[in-house]
């Protein structure tokens, strides 16, 4: 990774996966980030977390994440944010855990009963250790009855908490498009995460930068590679957690053949 460093100054670094697993850092990789920061480079954490850049950046500090790993933090959520003025028509009914509330502060946007709201937004699932998507069925097939679009503030499907696979909104996502639901993202893959981050950089940087002089870091073959992929960014992929088996690469490459995989990895080292 020090010869990556010197040639792309900017990282956009996934978090849940590549960063921590939930409950605890990777040490290898937060070494490797604080190091490319050291030899003059920025580290922008890219996470599709519906949490706001403020939220996700205190729950780093929870889970022991050193703040010398990363100069920004920019996440679905803050481009969520967006979507939620642009497209909530301002009463907006929200299917995800009390923890993911910070992406309403400050917003115009009212909290209403599902009656009431003129979209939906989901964070994830309420208790996302013990239910399924086929818990939230009804509630789907209610939504689509009412009409209503929703906005996944997470595009992600399922992430590995410790040991345990959990799902995420993307997989409530997928299962409202299934029943013909209409649905909005903009976090991973899809362009304005990326554009944000390169906003983020540029202002760190003091200066505009180049497609050329970032690389991307992630583990999700849907949401990091395909994201990276479609901006244009060569990536490292992160093996093992979500993904597993002898033949990750070529199963990565095949369902993102677009892809410009320069290293696979278990974590980030700097040698």
């Amino acid at each position: 990774m020090k010869l990556l460093s010197a040639q792309y100054p900017i990282w956009f670094c996934d978090i849940w996966g590549v960063v921590h697993d939930g409950y605890k850092p990777f040490i290898n990789t937060c070494t490797t980030l604080a190091k490319h920061r050291e030899a003059g480079g920025i580290t922008i954490l890219v996470t599709n977390s519906p949490r706001t850049s403020k939220g996700v950046e205190q729950q780093l500090d929870g889970i022991g994440v050193a703040r010398d790993c990363y100069d920004g933090v920019v996440t679905s959520g803050d481009v969520t944010r967006t979507l939620m003025l642009q497209r909530g028509g301002g009463k907006l009914y929200h299917v995800g855990p009390a923890r993911d509330d910070s992406i309403f502060d400050g917003l115009a946007v009212k909290r209403v009963e599902l009656n009431e709201a003129t979209s939906v937004l989901c964070t994830g699932l309420y208790d996302e250790l013990n239910e399924t998507p086929a818990d939230y069925l009804p509630l789907l097939h209610q939504i689509k009855q009412l009409g209503l679009t929703m906005i996944s503030a997470n595009p992600d499907k399922i992430v590995r908490k410790g040991t345990q696979l959990i799902y995420c909104a993307g997989a409530l996502a997928e299962e409202f498009q299934k029943i013909g639901g209409t649905v909005l993202m903009a976090g991973k893959p899809f362009t304005p995460i990326y554009d944000l981050a390169v906003s983020t950089a540029e202002k760190l940087r003091g200066k505009s930068i180049t497609k050329s002089q970032i690389l991307a870091i992630g583990d999700g073959p849907e949401t990091d590679i395909k994201g990276a992929a479609d901006y244009g960014l060569p990536c490292v992929l992160i093996t093992g957690g979500i993904n597993s088996g002898e033949n990750v690469l070529a199963e990565v490459q095949r369902s993102v053949p677009s892809a410009q995989i320069l290293k696979s990895l278990p974590e980030l080292d700097w040698t």
